[in-house]
């Protein structure tokens, strides 16, 4: 999906009649539950600093996109997706939305989601959500501005719609050129988090508590179900 994802907006951005982006979940539970457990609890050191490298891609895309980018909250933003729509420039959603870093309750260390809650909550708000795994209700989410509106569930995608086609009217050129600039603004600071996630996540993968945690959280989660 990471991949995909990547393709599928370097076509976008490629498109010269595009002028705006919507990226939504599909269906009405989530716009994405986050990692995949089930990919990431066989990973050893080695193969967790690759995991990182396709992350750096899509994170990477995300953040040179020269066209506005609107996260269309249709559910739950956990995890690695609360990372990706936090590096949207637009977020709308519904009044039953959860957002949150949730990654240390099932043991993996966040190293990319605390640099981009820093960047825009501040340390105290991120040290709170990177330490107790909570997720934040659609009021929160608002009032501290990273849900920027609330509409009705069923009006979500069509509230995306219209702000895109408010943005795509924007004069192009100036468009791209503030994105470049609010990109470049955070750089450096990017470049050192991935590193920090490389080094981090091989430690962590490396010790065999991630994998266990994993493990027992799935055990839980089918024993729930079951």
């Amino acid at each position: 999906m990471r991949c995909e994802l990547v393709d599928a907006l370097l076509d976008l951005q490629r498109d010269k009649t595009v002028r705006a982006i919507v990226l939504t979940g599909a269906g009405d539970r989530a716009f994405c539950a986050g990692q995949d457990f089930n990919e990431a609890r066989t990973f050893d050191g080695d193969s967790g600093s690759k995991w990182i490298a396709e992350w750096e891609r899509l994170y990477d895309v995300i953040r040179s996109l020269p066209k506005p980018l609107i996260a269309a909250l249709n559910g739950v933003a956990a995890g690695s997706a609360f990372q990706v729509a936090l590096l949207c420039d637009f977020r709308i959603g519904h009044a039953g939305v959860r957002m949150g870093q949730p990654e240390i309750n099932s043991g993996i260390a966040s190293v990319t989601g605390p640099w981009i809650m820093r960047e825009i909550l501040g340390l105290a708000r991120t040290t709170d959500l990177t330490l107790t795994g909570r997720l934040m209700d659609a009021a929160e989410c608002h009032s501290i501005g990273i849900i920027n509106k609330i509409v009705p569930a069923e009006n979500v995608l069509d509230a995306s719609l219209s702000l895109a086609r408010e943005l795509a009217e924007k004069p192009p050129l100036a468009v791209r050129l503030d994105k470049q600039w609010l990109r470049e603004m955070t750089e450096v600071r990017f470049r050192e988090c991935l590193d920090a996630a490389v080094r981090i996540h091989r430690e962590a993968y490396a010790s065999g508590e991630t994998a266990r945690m994993m493990e027992k959280f799935l055990a839980e989660r089918a024993a729930r179900k079951a």
